[in-house]
């Protein structure tokens, strides 16, 4: 069987270890791929939608698996679907959920989704005005489109309101991203990740995790696409799960049959809990990055027959090992803003844990940072304080220059 995965980044590298380990009789191709996944199957260069439909044409690609939320919002599985090729991944009006968050808010708001109270906003001199009017700080200002997990910023007063609202809409950013602003209450607690698959029919929820965005330790500073995870989610609590059932999942397995978004892939839940309840912040319609990195090595059932029973409608069991897991991403120096690369991987062959490569070229069989995340560290073990020291232990066999890794991942 030949899949091909597309992405170039830590979740492609897992998603790939993960379908290799359970099926080593596959055959991988990623696209682009990265200096990880070299070593699972083959590096193709496809820039379009169409170069990639040629290629799964032209090698008998059984499987095409999408990883980054902008291939789904480009409408890939769409195509790929017309010309009768088997993908799994979000259609062009499901990634809408991720590729809008105006669309998400409307879409939770019209099926009774848990979730905060918002305002949306076209025109800079409106969103000014309501920041203006407004009296309750903090406030959450976030770009509706696409911005790599950053274009969400935690306002405390109406200073740092107008110059967020300034930078997103007039100094663009985020690109156009933020042409449409989502301006909503800010909710306290603690926030939890879950992902799931769709099989058209039902949701089917994965374990919880815990995600750290800040850069700096103590959450603190700056918002990154994420620097380290814990899974379970050691909060989340059985009864937070049947209040997230009732009030998010089943909510938005309504709202997706309502619509007809008839699809096979992804839904990620971006969660915050506190007493008064689980709240949606956010939908991904794909698999979270580095989340995918704790969640999978904790994966007892295979991946590969999961997608497979999805995309044919059937419903199925994840099973799930009694362990713990964690991740930590390390980044090169100067990151989310400006970073240097090109710099030498060093230690890799002394790790007794998974890991997996974000941010590295492969150059005669060595790795070189090419990336701001660089690298996910991850280990498993029975209990959490076992995890975070296997996975430290790790983390200081590698070293690369102006390295940088937070080290209160599964602590705070």
């Amino acid at each position: 069987m030949n899949i091909l995965i597309i992405g170039n980044g830590g979740r492609e590298h897992a998603i790939g270890w993960k379908i290799k380990n359970d099926n080593p009789e596959i055959k991988l191709y990623f696209a682009n791929g990265n200096g990880g996944t070299f070593s699972l199957g083959t590096n193709i260069e496809a820039k379009t939608i169409l170069e990639l439909v040629d290629f799964a044409k032209n090698n008998s690609i059984d499987l095409t698996i999408v990883g980054p939320e902008q291939a789904l919002v480009d409408g890939i599985v769409d195509v790929f679907q017309k010309e009768g090729l088997r993908i799994f991944g979000a259609n062009k009006k499901a990634a809408e959920l991720e590729g809008s968050k105006a669309i998400a808010k409307e879409f939770m708001q019209k099926y009774g989704v848990k979730t905060a109270d918002y305002h949306t906003f076209i025109h800079w001199v409106d969103a000014r005005d309501f920041i203006n009017s407004n009296h309750k700080y903090p406030i959450v200002i976030k770009a509706s489109g696409l911005a790599a997990g950053k274009g969400v910023v935690i306002c405390h007063d109406a200073f740092e309101a107008q110059s967020c609202l300034k930078e997103m809409m007039l100094d663009k950013k985020f690109g156009e991203a933020a042409n449409e602003v989502v301006i909503e209450e800010f909710l306290t607690g603690f926030e939890c990740s879950i992902l799931s698959i769709f099989n058209g029919k039902n949701i089917i929820p994965f374990i919880s995790a815990k995600d750290h965005k800040k850069i700096g330790e103590g959450e603190t500073g700056a918002n990154t696409g994420g620097m380290g995870v814990v899974a379970p989610n050691p909060l989340f609590t059985e009864n937070h799960f049947q209040q997230f059932n009732s009030d998010i999942l089943q909510p938005t397995l309504q709202g997706l049959l309502a619509d007809n978004m008839n699809f096979a892939g992804i839904i990620f839940f971006g969660l915050m809990i506190n007493e008064n309840g689980v709240y949606l912040l956010e939908y991904n319609m794909r698999l979270g990055d580095p989340e995918t990195q704790a969640v999978l090595p904790l994966m007892e059932s295979n991946l590969l027959e999961h997608i497979q029973d999805a995309i044919d409608g059937n419903d199925f069991q994840i099973k799930w090992k009694n362990q713990h897991s964690v991740c930590v991403v390390m980044v090169s120096g100067g990151y989310p803003n400006n970073f240097e690369k090109g710099f030498e991987i060093k230690g890799l062959d002394n790790l007794n844990s998974h890991y997996f490569v974000a941010g590295a070229r492969e150059e005669e069989g060595q790795l070189f940072t090419s990336g701001g995340r660089v690298l996910n560290i991850v280990a498993t073990e029975n209990t959490l304080e076992e995890a975070i020291k296997k996975c430290y232990e790790n983390v200081s066999k590698v070293s690369f220059d102006y390295e940088y890794f937070r080290k209160d991942i599964g602590l705070i």
